[in-house]
């Protein structure tokens, strides 16, 4: 996997409003999930674009992202509750792609996709 190119912006913004004030590796990532709870514009629309043993989607598969999941986030891995096939479940946000989505949603899934890149 290649690194992502630095964007400074995007380090400012990940330094100063998601992992400020966090001391451990637990604490930055309830940073992540309060940011991402915060800033994503829930529900939207969004793309399997990979495959993942543990989530049942297809990649090309349409899906209605409702919200965070309570599954508890590390530094690695963030969850996101979806509409599938009737029920909900909790899938990685990084095998979402959005299709309609706000662009504080789109800037906020960038920057968690920055972050594991990084």
């Amino acid at each position: 996997m290649t690194r992502a190119e630095k964007d400074e912006e995007r380090e400012e913004r990940i330094k100063m409003r998601i992992i400020v004030d966090t001391y451990s590796p637990e604490e930055q990532a309830w940073g992540w999930y309060a940011y991402l709870d915060d800033t994503i514009d829930f529900p939207f629309e969004a793309c399997c674009v990979t495959e993942r043993e543990e989530s049942p989607l297809e990649e090309g598969e349409t899906v209605r992202v409702v919200g965070m999941s309570p599954t508890d986030p590390t530094l690695n891995q963030m969850f996101v509750t979806i509409e599938w096939m009737g029920r909900e479940l909790g899938v990685p946000l990084e095998q979402l792609e959005p299709i309609e989505a706000s662009s504080n949603t789109d800037q906020a899934i960038a920057d968690w996709q920055y972050w594991l890149d990084r």
